[in-house]
């Protein structure tokens, strides 16, 4: 009956929350890009191997391409991920008011692309945060399928 009521998850990885982890953010921009983000420290709702939401103060347009900074408790280096805004929703919340969701570009070694050695780090951290839940029939495993192109 859920299935009837409820779309299909499209989403092929596990998302999972990292408790204390922020996301800074820096609009790209045509002529050149800056080195000061655009927000920093905005709390982390969840993350994946394709993208990642947050809460954040601005109202980011879906479309806008955003250089990402992920820092997480105990790491000593935060993870740079380039992305695209797919989605924006207003959230009862003073000091941050919109939640956003971004999704990553594919991970390869061409301009563009993310890090291929991200993607290893966010499994190892998918491993250490990330519940396991049991699937059903016909639902994706923990081994599903993310993009590298090369």
């Amino acid at each position: 009956m859920s299935q009837e009521i409820y779309p299909e998850e499209k989403r092929l990885c596990q998302r999972f929350m990292i408790p204390g982890a922020t996301v800074s953010y820096r609009k790209e921009r045509l002529l050149g890009s800056r080195k000061e983000f655009d927000e920093e420290f905005c709390p982390l709702q969840n993350i994946s191997r394709g993208g990642v939401s947050f809460s954040c103060r601005n109202n980011l347009k879906p479309g806008t391409a955003l250089t990402l900074q992920i820092s997480i408790p105990g790491e000593m280096v935060p993870l740079t991920q380039l992305g695209e805004v797919r989605w924006s929703a207003g959230q009862e919340n003073a000091a941050y008011p919109f939640k956003v969701g971004v999704q990553f570009h594919p991970y390869g070694n061409q301009k563009g692309q993310n890090y291929p050695g991200n993607l290893v780090k966010i499994i190892a951290l998918e491993h250490k945060f990330g519940e396991l839940k049991k699937k059903g029939p016909g639902e994706e495993s923990e081994d599903d399928e993310y993009k590298i192109e090369g």
